[in-house]
């Protein structure tokens, strides 16, 4: 994270001492122009347009000053929101990676107790220990990969409450909250087999965000989800048919696609985000070999 440099008292003082300067030069030359002249009448004639002069300086460097502070702002301002933005989207990664580990604990745990506590037979006790094997190793690739995207801890004492990992059987409760806001989804959805629970979070997050942002920028277009195997990857893909009649289309400051982007990258995809025909498309790629 990078931080601005504050303005100092000393540098204040030597834009203030700038401005005195210039007025004082003008001033000057007035005077100057005063002696040269010679004739008191035509001092006194002089002397208000001297005033106006230093007056008209003062102004233009106050306001050339005062708009040079206020595009620093905003650069400033944007620069924070960005920076906001992604903390927060790693925090919500950090939940995530929380009920991914806890689950996929949970799993060694019950199958390895069953395991013991029933007396299975050599194959049966094969079989779970190759279970837990594959749950172990699948939790901690995840663990690796979604850590990749965290750079700072969350705040202490976060007390916020802690939701289920999501997988596809959350897709369609996303789809319907976002009809009930207004879009016409259109959803397709072949579910591949083996598909890791890390690409599974990625998949919610793109379908809620870029589905978020349909409405927001196009209003209450008709749009696409799809969800499906795209020869060796995974594609999933949401594509909006452009703004409604009467209804111009938004733009944003991108900070909601970056932080997606991070969150992609960080299971193995590659995210993509671009206007197509009258509307827009947000596409995630998964390399299979990633996604088992």
């Amino acid at each position: 994270m990078t931080h601005e440099r504050p303005e100092t008292s000393h540098e204040r003082p030597r834009r203030t001492s700038r401005t005195g300067a210039i007025a004082t030069a003008v001033v000057v030359l007035l005077l100057l122009s005063l002696v040269a002249v010679g004739s008191p009448a035509r001092g006194a004639r002089i002397t208000p347009v001297a005033v106006v002069c230093v007056a008209v300086a003062v102004s233009v460097r106050a306001m050339a000053r005062t708009r040079t502070q206020r595009t620093e702002y905003e650069r400033r301002l944007t620069t924070w929101a960005a920076e906001r933005a992604t903390q927060a989207e790693r925090l919500r990664i950090a939940r995530d990676l929380h009920d991914l580990v806890s689950h996929g604990i949970g799993l060694i745990t019950v199958r390895a107790a069953t395991a013991q506590a029933t007396g299975q037979k050599r194959e049966e006790l094969a079989t779970a220990l190759s279970d837990i094997e594959e749950v172990s190793r699948q939790t901690t690739t995840e663990l690796r990969r979604m850590l990749t995207v965290l750079r700072e801890p969350a705040a202490p004492g976060d007390a916020a409450p802690l939701r289920p990992a999501e997988s596809f059987a959350d897709l369609p409760g996303i789809v319907a909250a976002a009809e009930r806001s207004g879009l016409t989804v259109r959803f397709d959805c072949v579910e591949p087999a083996r598909i890791s629970a890390g690409v599974q979070l990625a998949t919610c997050a793109v379908a809620r965000e870029a589905l978020h942002n349909a409405l927001r920028h196009a209003g209450p277009t008709i749009t696409t989800l799809t969800v499906r195997a795209d020869g060796d990857d995974l594609l999933v893909s949401v594509e909006d048919e452009g703004p409604v009649p009467g209804r111009r289309a938004g733009t944003g400051a991108g900070h909601g696609l970056s932080v997606l982007r991070d969150r992609v990258q960080a299971v193995g995809g590659a995210l993509t985000a671009a206007p197509c025909g009258p509307g827009f498309r947000v596409e995630a790629r998964f390399r299979r070999e990633m996604a088992r």
